[in-house]
């Protein structure tokens, strides 16, 4: 198909690994009259004050600008963001799309008690008001979210990479679990898709990151269960359900979650608990797991690369979005 409009595609500095990941799995589905698909040069200005400026080094004059970064925190990585899609469209870029892989403040969905922000929100507002034309982005913690946009959104199910993963398990008396009735839809439909039970944790919280206590509504003993989450943050919700599903005879428990925020003592929390084995996505980036024996990491590059080449030569991706 030929484009009144060429594809130029940029990493911010939070996600330069996973965008030269894409990069490679674009120029292994391009079409035969696209050019060789290559990561443009993007510098970034860093002042002592710790304030820093993006700019591009490669014209993007009437292109379509694909801009790659998870707003993981700091604020930094969201800014850093806002900062390059403004430069974009003042360098007279065509139409800008905010590839977020995680996209942050996602867990800000609505007012749950009395005079707080709701930051998802107000992260939509602020992507529009940077000139951003499209989102693209994987596993909000609500999907209600792509409601907050008056652009359109692009929102990528794990569910592609993390089911075949469980099927290679090749797991006996298989059954799937929701870590909360939040997740249950999702766990739903996993078990659904491998035609196996559902299991529903109910968890009561303390305060923010702190469990109170987890039970779990299924049949438990004798089953070898996978956990199903679109995040793992400190751990804890994973690590009790999984050592309450222990004790309830389970025979051995997993768990798949699609980001890996892993902060605090998360990684030597899951290393010590009753999980057999822990698969995240590469949406947030974790060099230090390249080799762990038990957090796997699974690459979403290649979803991703379908859904930009798609979107580029204007081909359906409902697909995508069947769970």
């Amino acid at each position: 198909m030929l484009h009144s409009h060429r594809m130029e595609l940029f990493a911010c500095r939070a996600s330069e690994d996973f965008a030269r990941r894409v990069i490679d799995e674009l120029n292994i589905i391009k079409n035969d009259d696209e050019p060789v698909h290559r990561l443009g040069a993007l510098s970034v200005a860093q002042f002592s004050d710790g304030e820093f400026q993006p700019q591009f080094d490669d014209s993007v004059r009437g292109a379509s600008v694909y801009i790659l970064q998870s707003t993981i925190p700091p604020a930094d990585n969201l800014m850093e963001l806002l900062l390059t899609i403004d430069a974009a469209k003042r360098a007279s870029a065509d139409s800008v799309v905010a590839v977020i892989p995680y996209f942050g403040w996602a867990r800000q969905d609505r007012k749950d008690r009395p005079r707080v922000a709701i930051g998802a929100k107000m992260v939509a507002n602020l992507l529009k008001a940077a000139g951003a034309d499209r989102v693209m982005t994987c596993e909000l913690h609500a999907e209600q979210i792509q409601g907050f946009f008056d652009i359109p959104v692009d929102h990528i199910y794990s569910m592609q990479v993390f089911l075949p993963k469980i099927k290679a398990l090749n797991l006996e008396n298989l059954s799937i679990a929701a870590p909360d009735m939040g997740g249950a839809k999702k766990a739903n439909s996993y078990a659904r898709a491998l035609g196996v039970p559902t299991i529903i944790c109910h968890k009561t919280r303390e305060k923010a990151n702190v469990v109170g206590s987890i039970t779990a509504i299924g049949e438990v003993k004798g089953r070898n269960i996978v956990i199903i989450d679109d995040m793992i943050d400190t751990a804890g919700t994973l690590c009790k359900a999984a050592d309450v599903l222990m004790e309830m005879g389970a025979s051995s428990v997993r768990a798949c979650a699609t980001h890996g925020v892993l902060s605090g003592e998360a990684i030597a929390r899951l290393h010590a608990s009753s999980l057999k084995e822990v698969f995240v996505s590469d949406t947030i980036p974790h060099p230090e797991l390249a080799d762990d024996s038990k957090i796997k990491i699974v690459s979403m590059a290649p979803l991703f690369a379908s859904i930009i080449h798609k979107v580029y030569n204007y081909e359906p991706i409902s697909p995508v979005f069947e769970r």
